[in-house]
């Protein structure tokens, strides 16, 4: 980006934060609650953020190379199982496709229809079929899940990895959820899944440097 153009934006972002404080910060003053949380708690947390962002984490690249590869078999093999099950070859994506197979062909009960009227195939819908032990919506929703899994970690991450410090660098927010707790984005690295098994592979990746030791702490809210 040329300096002319960030230079306003800088400005603007500047100029922008300051008038929202000359508006908030009177408000928030009325409740001393407020001021507690964000002078002890919200704005001590900022180096501590800006600290773990440029520090960024550390994974093995080959691992999750491995893994990619390892999900592509799989993802090979449930499309295979679901043309089986289907008794037909069909584009596992195409939701009108779908919707031919598991409700006029296999007469799988309809959970909810679309706005014109035909059958959904959303994946709360397959979900619920799948959870209803129908084998087609299971293979289904595995393939989908181990695709994702791919696509957003296995296949990204190594591409996300800084060249000049050999680390992938999150963005963490601190005003984002309802909740309060932090997110991170570009990439997510809060929402890596645990209960299934090619998920845990993907947190196996993240790994300590030389002499550290990664510690995972939670608490009970």
């Amino acid at each position: 980006i040329g300096i002319e153009e960030a230079a306003t934006y800088a400005a603007e972002d500047a100029d922008i934060t300051l008038q929202l404080h000359q508006v908030l910060w009177p408000r928030i003053q009325q409740i001393p609650s407020l001021v507690k949380v964000y002078s002890e708690l919200e704005m001590p947390l900022l180096p501590v953020l800006n600290t773990l962002e440029r520090n960024g984490v550390n994974i093995d690249i080959w691992m999750l190379q491995q893994q990619s590869d390892n999900m592509a078999r799989q993802i090979e093999d449930l499309e295979k199982q679901a043309h089986e099950s289907a008794g037909q070859e069909f584009n596992l994506g195409s939701p009108k496709q779908l919707q031919e197979i598991l409700f006029d062909k296999q007469g799988l009960p309809v959970k909810k229809k679309t706005p014109k009227g035909a059958p959904s195939t959303a994946e709360e819908v397959l979900q619920e079929l799948a959870d209803d032990g129908y084998e087609l919506p299971q293979l289904i929703m595995q393939y989908r899940g181990l695709g994702k899994l791919k696509s957003t970690y296995t296949d990204k991450l190594p591409q996300m990895v800084n060249k000049t410090t050999g680390r992938v660098h999150t963005s963490y927010h601190q005003a984002v959820t309802a909740t309060g707790r932090l997110s991170s984005s570009d990439p997510n690295l809060q929402n890596i899944p645990i209960r299934s098994e090619n998920g845990r592979r993907i947190r196996e990746a993240f790994v300590a440097s030389d002499g550290c030791t990664l510690l995972a702490a939670d608490y009970s809210q």
